[in-house]
């Protein structure tokens, strides 16, 4: 048995990615597995703060190297103070957002560097990496679509239709850098869809995993 499961999941805008972790959770609480749900940024206390300045805030001096290291800073502390101490716990740990998101954001769609970018990522996380990864693709008009039909749009979700369109060609990318850890699934399926594919992938890993 393994000592906890860290599940990440990334995708565009409005791609799905807090239904599927919902129902994937319950599955899984049902089966005796210990869950946690998390999200980055904003799990913990200062990760909140480190939310609404990166996502609600009309600052002007939020500088793409800026946002990446308010990300970071969030990481550092979301892996530290929460994430490992879970896995160690032999939890298993659902992540809405991990570095790949910090890569596909700000190393490639701002144009920071994704070499750069991927070694302060391991760098904040003490070289932590997800056992497994889905990446959720849709078409960013779409997500951004379904995005904005539920909230209004946060600082990231304003960038325009090029910078999402940048943003899934990056993650597009990861996935066939990484095809054994990160699992593509097409969002613009009935959300069922999503998730029984998504489970049927899970399923089989979970074998190595102890329950409660």
């Amino acid at each position: 048995m393994t000592k906890g499961m860290l599940i990440t999941f990334e995708g565009g805008e409005g791609a799905g990615k807090s239904t599927l972790i919902k129902h994937l959770a319950q599955e899984m609480e049902s089966l005796g597995y210990s869950i946690l749900c998390t999200r980055a940024p904003g799990s913990l206390r200062i990760g909140e703060k480190i939310r609404d300045l990166l996502l609600h805030s009309d600052l002007g001096e939020i500088t793409p190297k800026t946002e990446l290291f308010l990300f970071l800073a969030d990481r550092a502390s979301h892996v530290d103070h929460e994430i490992r101490p879970a896995l160690e716990m032999d939890k298993i740990v659902l992540c809405d957002r991990f570095n790949d998101s910090t890569v596909a954001y700000q190393g490639m769609a701002r144009g920071l560097g994704e070499d750069e970018v991927e070694k302060l990522c391991t760098f904040a996380c003490s070289g932590l990496k997800p056992d497994l990864t889905f990446y959720l693709d849709i078409d960013p008009a779409l997500g951004l679509q379904r995005a904005t039909s539920v909230a209004n749009s946060d600082r990231i979700e304003s960038e325009t239709l090029a910078f999402h369109q940048r943003i899934r060609e990056a993650y597009q990318h990861i996935a066939k850098k990484e095809p054994k850890r990160v699992y593509l699934i097409d969002a613009k399926q009935p959300p069922e869809h999503v998730y029984k594919q998504a489970w049927d992938l899970l399923k089989p890993r979970l074998l190595h995993v102890a329950r409660t």
